[in-house]
């Protein structure tokens, strides 16, 4: 297993889901140790000509204008940690911790901080070693970045706080006991170094953005499939109509279609519906979906160039320029890039969700679906006796519709903390986790989609499907088999959603055609 080399310039989206998912091994590159220890070295320069420098010789925020006393200046780092470990709420989950950790490394790896390289190190032993930090997962304006998440974290850096070691939450002071890992004294600046700054926002975001590249691939799956389980109308998908309005993302989805739907015996041309007394063309939610899904496409790709940045950038305060041997107090540790970028993939993957369960319903409505039976339960049951898969669309709406709730802007609002001194701030953490929830609740949509549309095709017929969902349905039926009279359906759903996020489905369907 190859590890991750940590230079503050390189770490990718997929980097980030590596260590925090698959546990690889993180290491510090030579180059980035010289600059990290260069910094240091001006900031200690600057300490000792007497320069003010905000949070090494002055109190925090809105008490930035008391003057520290060289003999307090130490003290000054450990109490702000103490002061600022006031999250609340359950813990953030186990792969951001690892996130978090990785990406404040990488942040400080960029040299413009002052943290001494020991402090360094011993963050990335404790990624290595898995001594992960209970962190509370309420408590972020995202105004100095994640101040609360960030203390917490640090807690267990100095031997306080809490941490899961080997399956068990024990104290900070043994966990490091136990992994051998020194904790730290800090010295001046290093705390303000290591809780200013945007990275559990960014965490959130790097592995929602990471899991919402896949969804919408598996939305495309789900549409192509749902088309041929409703004989849909082939022309909505051709080529030549996305050329003419070339929005990247509306042309991706249409060729995945194209692809996926090659060689079906079940959809078919306007003209030759036509010929069938049908209408020339479909509904929005099957002949639209390439402009739909598009549109979330580019916001999904928006999100990723902004969190590819963040995640490479300084955004502690204040900042050690050592070409200049200078030390600038500035606002980089803001969320709003994050904030932004999390409420627009949000809103985008909301719409996403809205037209799956739009689909879903015309599958299961017998005036909408094309001679399909009602529910998708087969004549020869009784229904009545037997509700088929009608409760699957409740889910499904229940879930669209707290969405929509989930999707209003976090970034649009703003509250004042510090006294007023921090008076307009980001809210990026509870953009973050309102995007992560709205994905969480669109895996099910999607689930629910793929459910109907497989029992569709049992009246179809399998063997005139397309050459990539005809692998779609072969895993769904994998899965879960055919619905021929009532059962408990949240099992299948909750199946049909571990092989749409463990890409059990996009994986097998890549063997034999690429899906972009």
């Amino acid at each position: 297993m190859c590890k991750v080399y940590v230079d503050g310039e390189n770490l990718t989206i997929e980097d980030v889901v590596r260590v925090a998912r698959e546990n690889v091994e993180v290491t510090i590159p030579e180059e980035a140790k010289k600059r990290v220890r260069r910094s240091r070295e001006i900031l200690e320069k600057l300490v000792r000509e007497d320069h003010v420098i905000y949070g090494v010789n002055t109190g925090f925020g809105a008490l930035s204008n008391v003057r520290i006393s060289p003999q307090e200046i130490r003290q000054l780092q450990s109490n702000l940690i103490r002061s600022h470990s006031s999250g609340v709420g359950k813990p953030t989950c186990r792969e951001n911790v690892r996130a978090l950790l990785l990406l404040r490394v990488n942040t400080l790896a960029k040299g413009y901080s002052g943290i001494r390289l020991k402090t360094l190190e011993t963050l990335v032993e404790m990624l290595n070693k898995r001594v992960h930090p209970v962190i509370p997962a309420k408590g972020s304006v995202g105004a100095s970045g994640d101040l609360a998440p960030l203390s917490h974290m640090i807690l267990v850096l100095i031997g306080k706080g809490k941490a899961e070691y080997q399956g068990n939450v024990i104290s900070g002071k043994k966990a490091m006991e136990k992994a051998g890992i020194e904790p730290v004294r800090l010295e001046f600046k290093e705390g303000l170094a290591l809780n200013n700054g945007t990275q559990l926002m960014t965490t959130i975001a790097a592995l929602t953005i990471f899991d919402a590249e896949n969804l919408i691939k598996m939305t495309e799956v789900a549409t192509a499939l749902t088309l041929e389980g409703l004989l849909g109308i082939l022309d909505a998908f051709d080529e030549k109509i996305h050329n003419v309005r070339p929005h990247q993302g509306q042309a991706v989805t249409a060729c995945n279609i194209r692809r996926l739907i090659d060689g079906s015996m079940l959809v078919q041309t306007g003209r030759e519906a036509v010929k069938k007394n049908r209408r020339p063309h479909d509904p929005y939610s099957l002949r639209c979906s390439p402009q739909v899904l598009g549109a979330a496409r580019n916001a999904i790709a928006y999100a990723k160039r902004v969190i590819e940045i963040e995640i490479n950038s300084a955004t502690d305060n204040p900042l050690i320029f050592p070409e200049t041997e200078t030390c600038l107090s500035g606002g980089n540790f803001h969320g709003q890039p994050v904030s932004l970028a999390m409420d627009l993939l949000g809103i985008a993957l909301t719409m996403v969700g809205n037209i799956s369960e739009r689909r879903t319903a015309r599958l299961l409505d017998e005036k909408l679906n094309n001679g399909l039976p009602s529910f998708l339960i087969s004549h020869e049951a009784k229904r009545g006796v037997n509700s088929g898969l009608m409760t699957v669309q409740y889910t499904a709406a229940a879930l669209a519709s707290e969405n929509k709730v989930l999707a209003h802007p976090a970034c649009a609002d703003s509250i004042p903390t510090s006294a007023g001194f921090e008076d307009f701030v980001s809210m990026g953490v509870t953009a973050a986790q309102k995007a992560k929830q709205i994905l969480e609740n669109i895996e099910y949509i999607i689930a629910i989609e793929l459910l109907c549309a497989a029992q569709a095709i049992e009246f179809r017929g399998p063997e005139r499907l397309g050459k990539g969902t005809k692998i779609a349905y072969s895993t769904i039926r994998k899965t879960v088999p055919p619905l021929k009279e009532d059962r408990v359906l949240s099992n299948d759903i909750e199946k049909i959603r571990q092989t749409l996020k463990n890409r059990t489905i996009l994986n097998k369907i890549n063997r034999t055609l690429k899906i972009d």
